[in-house]
């Protein structure tokens, strides 16, 4: 069995990013840039009014004086006229500052009355203008390569009059499970069978990841059925297999791809749940089996096809983030495998993350993972501890699964 870090490194190592392709602005939240995004313009485009009031020269508007108003210069209508000595132009938020003028007299701090206005209160040079520049310049680099694109990132990108981005293409990601036993939801349950959730839950993390997931339909326990669908996803990035990852008599994808050129890295890893991992090629295309125990799937799946997404989508790809916190319950031993315990993430009295894993951790058990707001990690032979001590927890909000 090989480490946690040492699979992942050498899965990470086998991938790179997808292919860039430009896309229109609205499609393009989640995505990984490309190339970076540089200021077509600069924004704002000219000095201009940070609240309603009087563009004035400073000079001018100390209390008591009493200006002539000239004009007006609402956002989008320029006043084209000069403010001289002694005048003042009414202007709203994002209006440009006529020329002349050097500072803004809130229309709280005025008493208009008859084309003129009154100055209730002394106004500094600046005062509520914002300088053009301000935001950004029209040549300036926004955003960088690599960074997956978030809400705000799209608002600076259309600010910046961008209406298509150059993004990596989102990885097409094949979900195959197997197993005789196994019906999709709604199906006929087969004697003995159950109800496949894998793919389902595999198929959304891969959209929180970014990716493109095509779940392909059940294979039974038979060789040449795997082997057909599996040819069927050569085209994807990746190609993910659930079931059929351990060591039984009908545990066969192994011998399933062996015959179509699958090439084997490495089998078993030594973390608790998800012992049973392959990972390898099938020709050009990466195969990452996962275990049939659908808590073993998904641990897995955070720990290696989440960065594998990461990887293929042109962003940084790494472990999962961890964050401290201590264990609300005291810990046993760990034996030599990587656990991952699923817990309760609550604020302790004195601050800080409590996390207490729930009492009974059995991979098949998908309620208490969907109860868990985080894992936390036992490395390999970690001593025993008492509650409160100090753990390292994945909180799995922050994923998106």
């Amino acid at each position: 069995m090989i480490s946690v870090e040492d699979a992942r490194s050498r899965i990470l190592a086998s991938l790179g990013p997808t292919p860039a392709e430009t896309i229109p602005l609205p499609a393009a939240w989640g995505r990984v840039l490309a190339r970076p995004v540089v200021a077509r313009l600069t924004q704002p485009p000219a000095d201009v009014s940070a609240m309603d009031g009087y563009a004035v020269r400073a000079a001018d508007a100390v209390e008591g004086a009493t200006l002539a108003v000239t004009g007006t210069a609402p956002a989008g209508h320029p006043y084209a006229g000069v403010v001289g000595p002694g005048e003042a132009v009414r202007i709203f938020t994002g209006g440009f500052i006529p020329q002349g003028a050097d500072a803004i007299l809130l229309q709280e701090d005025a008493a208009p009355d008859s084309g003129r206005v009154r100055v209730n209160e002394t106004v500094k040079p600046g005062r509520w203008v914002r300088r053009q520049g301000l935001d950004f310049a029209a040549g300036e680099k926004l955003l960088p390569a690599g960074r997956r694109l978030t809400a705000r990132d799209i608002g600076l990108a259309a600010a910046a009059n961008h209406p298509w981005l150059t993004v990596h293409r989102a990885p097409r990601i094949g979900i195959l499970a197997t197993g005789d036993e196994i019906a999709l939801p709604g199906e006929p349950i087969p004697p003995g069978g159950i109800v496949s959730s894998n793919a389902h839950a595999l198929a959304a993390l891969v959209r929180a990841g970014g990716g493109d997931p095509l779940v392909l339909p059940i294979a039974p326990d038979d060789t040449s059925t795997i082997a057909e669908a599996a040819r069927a996803a050569r085209a994807c990035d990746l190609l993910v297999t659930t079931g059929g990852a351990s060591v039984g008599d009908h545990d066969l994808v192994q011998a399933a791809l062996g015959p179509e050129g699958f090439t084997l890295d490495f089998w078993q890893i030594a973390m608790r749940p998800g012992k049973p991992l392959i990972w390898g090629m099938l020709g050009p295309t990466p195969v990452l089996g996962l275990p049939g125990n659908p808590v073993s799937a998904l641990v897995c799946a955070v720990q290696f096809l989440l960065p594998a997404l990461a990887r293929l989508s042109g962003g940084e790809a790494g472990p999962p983030r961890t964050v401290p916190a201590r264990t609300g319950v005291a810990l046993a031993a760990n034996d030599r495998r990587f656990d991952h315990l699923r817990a309760r993430l609550e604020t302790g009295p004195e601050g800080g993350l409590v996390a207490t894993p729930f009492p009974v951790q059995d991979s098949s058990m998908l309620k208490t993972l969907a109860r868990a707001e985080g894992l936390v990690l036992r490395a390999p032979h970690a001593p025993a501890l008492p509650a409160g001590a100090p753990v390292e927890v994945i909180p799995l909000g922050e994923l998106g699964i």
